[in-house]
């Protein structure tokens, strides 16, 4: 795909710089506000569901409940619980780095944003995941309430309405657009704060062993596979998860770090195991989702975002593509993002299942093995959902043996906090 390693790093050092995206401690007021909005099941139309609720410390900050049982539950229920998302729900934790959406001309490559498609772009709020944390409470699937009223009514009736008026001042809750905003900057500065970016890790220990760099660890000069040394030897990794990093760097071996990076995100901040951009791995579809959920369009993932990718990219080109409805009906699309999902944070992976986009992978095991043999037919994967665009350049036939697929989940293992 030809990744943007300096491009993606200077983007979200401007972001980190004027856009205050810094984290925060958990006693700042701010996040304290997040917290307690966070974890309020008042927020959702029959009480019973949180933020918290699907984004839950106990399973990476992503469900527990489709951890319990990732391949019947890939999807989230609502909080009326016959309702299902049609995506699998990703982890709130490290994602407050993500920078406003932004397009590299150079790399022809849509850099930041939320959500798997991107649509929270941050242009409106200079914050993607103020303006991710907002969408859950009005979608009907999720926490369902009816309006920006209605939720800015329950903040306001909240025992911790005192402590938002502290934080944003006197008349805070009188203009309902700007309340409603500052409910996304509150949840926001919760998410960036010491509460979920952790740091600790064993992985984090690890970078610290080897002098804070791992980019290009069990790597020659050119990025190429070099075996670790027989006399290997370290207080924190196992040779089996020390070999894993390697292979997850190599470029002729796992090519892993070529997306979810292992360079250092800035001289301050450790590796966070994303380049924020999006790509299409030809995950097939995950026909459990239109079991709970009912009939599934097909998903074009950033490609479907017609109007957020215009304000970007002027030269975009259109295209209406098969909306996979029983009505038979076409959906416009930009051609050239079309199967594009953003490439999460592999922090905290271990706690995360099931995998893609749409939790077609129920274990690290099999999501590892479709990238390695995902293109030999004799393993039998399901044709994907979106054939073009496909990443057949940095996965597919990999030719990792079974220990060095192994080796490699072992490591991702070690980056949980």
């Amino acid at each position: 795909m030809g990744k943007i390693l300096n491009a993606v790093l200077a983007g979200s050092l401007v972001v980190g710089a004027a856009g205050g995206f810094a984290a925060a401690q958990g006693n700042d007021p701010l996040a304290q506000l997040g917290s307690h909005i966070y974890k309020d099941k008042n927020l959702s139309v029959n009480k019973n569901q949180s933020c918290q609720t699907c984004h839950h410390p106990s399973a990476g900050f992503a469900d527990p409940d489709n951890r319990l049982d990732p391949e019947n539950f890939p999807v989230s229920d609502g909080s009326n619980p016959t309702l299902f998302g049609g995506r699998n729900c990703p982890t709130a934790g490290y994602t407050g780095f993500s920078p406003v959406m932004y397009y590299d001309a150079v790399s022809t490559l849509y850099v930041g944003g939320m959500f798997w498609d991107g649509r929270a772009t941050g242009l409106t709020l200079g914050d993607p995941i103020a303006e991710q944390a907002l969408g859950p409470f009005l979608n009907r699937v999720e926490m369902g309430l009816s309006s920006k009223d209605e939720v800015v009514g329950i903040v306001q009736a909240a025992s911790y309405a005192k402590l938002f008026l502290d934080v944003f001042g006197p008349g805070a809750f009188d203009d309902v657009d700007a309340a409603f905003n500052n409910i996304g900057r509150a949840i926001a500065a919760h998410e960036r704060s010491n509460e979920v970016v952790r740091f600790s890790s064993k992985f984090d220990k690890f970078w610290q062993e080897q002098g804070n760099t791992v980019a290009g660890f069990g790597t020659d000069g050119g990025g190429s596979y070099s075996p670790l040394p027989a006399d290997f030897k370290s207080n924190v990794y196992t040779r089996q998860e020390a070999e894993g990093l390697a292979l997850f760097n190599a470029v002729d071996k796992g090519n892993c770090a070529a997306c979810h990076l292992t360079s250092n995100y800035d001289a301050n901040t450790p590796p966070l195991l994303t380049d924020f951009t999006y790509d299409n791995l030809g995950i097939p579809v995950n026909p459990r989702i239109a079991e709970l959920a009912g009939a599934q369009p097909i998903d074009y993932g950033l490609g479907a975002r017609v109007a957020e990718l215009s304000d970007l990219n002027d030269s975009v080109k259109f295209k209406k593509y098969p909306s996979g409805t029983p009505d038979g009906g076409k959906i416009l699309v930009v051609v050239s993002e079309i199967g594009k999902f953003k490439v999460p944070t592999l922090r905290n992976i271990e706690k995360t299942p099931p995998y893609g986009h749409n939790g077609y992978f129920a274990s690290l095991e099999t999501i590892t093995h479709f990238y390695n043999s995902r293109d030999v037919a004799a393993e039998g994967w399901p044709e994907p959902e979106v054939a073009e665009n496909v990443n057949t350049t940095e996965l597919g036939n990999l030719n990792l043996t079974p220990d060095e697929e192994a080796a490699i989940v072992a490591f991702m293992k070690t980056l949980t906090d």
